[in-house]
């Protein structure tokens, strides 16, 4: 079954699927190679919104795919991928209009997709009475690389281009573009704090979610944005996108060099367009605060899972009797560096700048999994189901009941929030989450 919407950019179908309404793959934007999105022009015959977003170009991401899932469920990729889908209840009333929470994944500004099937939104809708746009942006080289007259930033300019689509046309499909709530993880809660910084962020939302945003290294990133640039200097506007792909790995090698930022090698530069110089940072979230609340925080054990991943800590950790708990010690370093310490100073500026923030430790593992509440793990409880998340490495030891138990009780506090709703100064998820005022 269809339904149609008559949004002011062109009337569009989509389908029915089960307790919700979608409508996937709206062009939101146009991609020119290395510039600015340009505008989309509106149609006038029906668009058929019924195929998911093809995903940015990117390489395959094989060795994290086993431990927290793949990372675009092998959905077609293609540069022209600038496009959003939209999730809504199936029982709202004529005339309803439901909060909004627009999504932007995670993936290292490198790899992902919004229509991952990981990041299924239909329980949240359906369950919590929300509407969720789901984002597909530019990645890798594409999206971030800069220098020899590529822009930087292009990922982010695509972002708010999607967010001001939403403004002007969510309406049209029960959304309320009053209360906007941008929600991400990891690289995707990065770009929701970089978006903080951004002249129009008040005009965009008005309450913001950053599940892990690795903040501890949003900074001090310029000489390896140049060495970055630098080694990306042969690639060519009109190179075929195979040979742009392929050279991403060289890229993100340079990145690499760079210690912890590394792990992030792709990302926003501050000091191009849409984001100030670095040291006026501070002042554009401040300016933002007191329109934008914040909910913000991280997972007790965030880098447990690279001690599989990375060759030297995977030989560290092979090492008897000593190696294993040496090697956790390094991951609890890093998890305080990159995300908890970091987190809990944005969150604690934002309320001294007359912000409404709350910063949560998200805590809930599966018994006896040496990951522990690593990276990603609670993507599990809020999006996908149980074919989704079958086999995937994080959830070893849980049963998908305990999972789903536990979700509800994540995606309340999220869509609560999003509903506008005035969480308690401190509360609590028993065995899943804390959180408090701050």
């Amino acid at each position: 079954m269809s339904s149609l919407f008559s949004p002011p950019a062109g009337p569009v179908i989509g389908r029915i699927v089960g307790p919700v309404v979608r409508a996937t793959g709206i062009p939101y934007a146009r991609v020119e190679r290395f510039a600015a999105p340009q505008p989309f022009a509106d149609w006038t015959d029906p668009f058929h919104a019924v195929h998911a977003s093809p995903a940015s170009p990117q390489p395959t991401m094989s060795d994290m795919d086993s431990i927290v899932g793949d990372s675009t469920g092998g959905l077609a990729q293609d540069e022209q991928c600038l496009n959003l889908s939209i999730t809504m209840p199936l029982d709202r009333a004529d005339g309803e209009l439901l909060p909004v929470m627009v999504w932007i994944h995670g993936g290292a500004y490198a790899v992902g997709a919004g229509d991952a099937a990981l990041y299924d939104p239909t329980s949240l809708v359906a369950d919590h009475r929300v509407v969720v746009v789901a984002v597909t942006y530019r990645l890798g080289v594409l999206g971030y690389l800069g220098g020899d007259g590529k822009m930087a930033n292009l990922g982010l300019l695509d972002q708010i281009a999607a967010l001001t689509w939403v403004q002007r046309n969510i309406t049209a499909f029960g959304g309320d573009p009053r209360r906007v709530t941008a929600f991400g993880q990891s690289a995707g809660g990065d770009a929701v704090a970089q978006l903080m910084a951004t002249p129009d962020a008040a005009r965009l939302f008005s309450r913001a979610i950053m599940q892990s945003p690795p903040l501890g290294i949003s900074r001090g990133r310029k000489k390896m944005s140049a060495a970055m640039a630098k080694a990306g200097s042969s690639i060519v506007h009109d190179a075929p996108i195979a040979e742009v792909v392929a050279a991403q790995s060289v890229v993100g090698a340079a990145g690499a060099a760079f210690g912890l930022h590394g792990m992030m090698a792709f990302g926003t530069q501050y000091g191009h367009s849409p984001l100030p110089e670095e040291s006026a940072v501070d002042d554009a979230w401040n300016r933002a605060a007191p329109s934008i609340d914040i909910l913000i925080g991280n997972t007790a054990h965030e880098t447990r899972l690279f001690i599989d991943v990375i060759p030297a800590l995977k030989r560290l950790a092979s090492v008897a009797v000593v190696g294993r708990p040496i090697a956790l010690f390094i991951s609890w370093l890093v998890t305080q560096n990159v995300y908890a310490a970091s987190i809990r100073r944005f969150a604690k500026r934002h309320g001294r700048a007359g912000g409404r923030a709350h910063y949560y430790r998200f805590f809930w593992a599966p018994r006896g999994n040496p990951l522990g509440s690593t990276h990603a793990i609670e993507l599990a409880l809020l999006f996908g189901d149980r074919e989704t998340w079958r086999g995937i490495t994080v959830l070893d030891g849980a049963s998908w009941d305990e999972i789903d138990a536990r979700g509800k009780e994540l995606r309340q506090l999220w869509a609560d929030f999003a509903h506008g709703q005035d969480l308690p100064d401190r509360g609590a998820i028993a065995e899943v989450l804390s959180y408090a005022r701050v």
